[in-house]
């Protein structure tokens, strides 16, 4: 994990690589779960026996939202700035689900801070617009499951 004293130093850092998560299993309760939570439950996510006799992957695959919503949750064990006190994510400039992620398998990212620029800080409080590009891998598949450039405001 890399640790930034402030938003100087994270500002710094902008063009270079934060760094890469462990591996997390992508398992099928929590398919279910995020399957619960959206209301989305195509067939292909929820039914494993269905899957194995009608889907190309011959299992259930992650939904391409649930790999996305993983991201924060995968940036705080890449990086952490100690003097910010409030992150919020502000959006995307794209996002690409180019390879499915089956149920059982294993998953990281990679980070890279794209670019840092100051945004309008309120009374007492300095911030930055942040963008992070974001690619998560599936062991084993040389495509990516999914490139997202993510932005986010930090604030000091």
């Amino acid at each position: 994990m890399q640790s930034f004293p402030n938003l100087d130093a994270f500002t710094a850092h902008a063009g270079q690589e934060l760094g890469t998560t462990d591996w997390t299993v992508i398992s099928q309760e929590q398919i279910q779960q995020f399957a619960e939570a959206t209301g989305d439950h195509q067939w292909l996510h929820v039914e494993p026996d269905r899957a194995v006799r009608e889907s190309p992957y011959k299992t259930t695959i992650a939904h391409g939202f649930l790999t996305l919503s993983l991201a924060p949750r995968l940036l705080s064990e890449i990086y952490t700035i100690e003097s910010v006190k409030m992150g919020v994510n502000y959006g995307a400039n794209k996002i690409r689900f180019t390879n499915a992620v089956p149920s059982g398998s294993r998953l990281r990212m990679k980070a890279w801070l794209h670019h840092v620029e100051p945004t309008n800080a309120n009374e007492g409080t300095r911030g930055v617009r942040v963008i992070i590009e974001c690619v998560f891998e599936v062991e084993g598949q040389t495509k990516p499951a999914c490139v997202a450039e993510l932005i986010s405001l930090l604030f000091e």
